[in-house]
């Protein structure tokens, strides 16, 4: 009666449209087969029936033969399962995620530019173990550092694809996590702005980040040249923190860091030659200083009118210029444009003189990218979807700061911003 039951229950399992959605291919064979093996061992057991003798066998006996068979039975199924679901559990290991942007960008300098980009980029994870995580992210664009962007045209020709992540991250101890290759930056960004570094760029070295939901720290080695054939050159940062709740809705994150680029002397990393704002020696085509950058920061987070809302600050010198060695950013967010019908606003002023962080790794998008820049960033965001919003930008800058004639150089940017997971 039991695997009479137990056929029906499978029978009816297979024949819910609920249930076939939910379950793979493969688990659906897998109760097939289940349902094949019992069906095998009814008929087995109405074939008994039909030819006993009229002597009946003793029940002790016949008891213990449907136990071996029924052992039998569950021994293949489980066989069959395990041979069957090994894919499935591996591919329940990997997630994909990516997002993809369109562009219209308008610049209005000495001479003005209108041009469409786009930005697309994919992402693969891989969890090896609990703990150990492999990735390799593709994106647009081109060798620079800070940008994924790329602009539309050439005869429509086809478009550069590049290695934008290639990592392993191990998080085996608590509060911690290790990452080594190629990475997202694990520092903090006070009011997600780019004072210190373009959210785009991604360091090549080993990170470690410790959070404990109170107390924060970032220890960072990255090379700007790994090859001694050329100019070697390492560089390293820590950053430390605190996050402190003062009430029930509202958090004060501060904190402070150094960093160590060793550049004086040393020609641009990039093969274009640009020093993106910071000094250099006319003749050799090097760069003046070493930047030895102090930073210290401060967000404060909380809510305002029923929409969450922060205000921030970030200052940055680099201790080894004289002059031209200071940056600073102030400003706000308000709303968060995450689901569907929400938005948000924010406002940042800006400071950023030639020689205070390099530039190199600098905000693509503030002034002519880098430093020696300084004004106003107005953005606005609505989403349309979870995963889908529009974005519009508007970038009030001067440039040339140190130069008696400082030249406007103004930016807008619409953006259409698609995620997937």
């Amino acid at each position: 009666m039991k695997n009479y039951l137990a056929v029906l229950g499978l029978i009816l399992m297979l024949s819910s449209p609920a249930l076939r959605a939910s379950v793979s291919d493969a688990e659906v064979q897998v109760l097939r087969e289940q349902i094949r093996l019992l069906s095998e061992r009814l008929d087995q057991l109405e074939h008994s029936r039909q030819t006993a003798q009229p002597d009946p066998v003793p029940a002790a006996n016949t008891a213990a033969n449907e136990r071996v068979l029924d052992e039998k039975i569950e021994q293949a199924v489980s066989a069959r399962m395990d041979a069957q679901m090994t894919p499935v559990a591996w591919a329940e290991r990997l997630r994909w995620s990516g997002d993809f942007r369109y562009r219209y960008e308008n610049i209005d300098a000495p001479i003005d530019r209108n041009r469409n980009r786009i930005r697309s980029r994919l992402l693969l994870e891989a969890a090896v173990t609990d703990d150990l995580q492999v990735g390799a992210g593709l994106a647009s664009g081109s060798s620079d550092p800070v940008s994924s962007n790329q602009t539309l045209g050439d005869g429509g020709s086809s478009k550069q694809i590049n290695l934008d992540l290639a990592y392993v991250q191990w998080s085996g101890w608590s509060d911690t996590v290790l990452v080594a290759g190629k990475f997202k930056n694990q520092l903090y960004r006070a009011g997600d702005n780019g004072l210190l570094w373009d959210g785009d760029w991604r360091p090549e070295g080993a990170s470690l980040h410790y959070d404990n939901g109170t107390f924060f720290a970032v220890g960072l080695g990255t090379w700007l040249e790994s090859d001694s054939i050329k100019q070697e050159e390492f560089s390293y940062g820590i950053q430390a923190g605190v996050k402190w709740p003062l009430g029930s809705s509202v958090m004060l994150t501060a904190g402070a860091g150094y960093y160590q680029f060793d550049t004086a002397g040393k020609r641009p990393f990039l093969l274009n030659g640009a020093f993106s704002g910071n000094s250099f020696a006319p003749n050799s085509l090097t760069y003046l200083f070493d930047y030895q950058e102090v930073e210290a920061f401060a967000e404060l987070a909380f809510v305002a009118f029923g929409r969450p809302a922060s205000l921030f600050g970030d200052f940055v010198e680099n201790q080894d210029a004289d002059e031209n060695n200071q940056g600073y950013t102030l400003g706000f967010n308000y709303g968060k444009a995450k689901s569907r019908g929400t938005w948000d606003l924010s406002y940042a002023y800006r400071r950023l003189e030639a020689d205070a962080v390099l530039g190199l790794l600098a905000d693509s998008d503030f002034g002519a990218g880098g430093t020696n820049a300084k004004g106003s960033i107005f953005k606005a965001t609505y989403a349309f979807g979870d995963n889908w919003n529009f974005q519009a930008s508007y970038f009030l800058n001067q440039i040339n700061l140190a130069a008696d004639n400082r030249p406007d150089l103004d930016r807008f940017q619409v953006d259409m911003n698609f995620k997937f997971k």
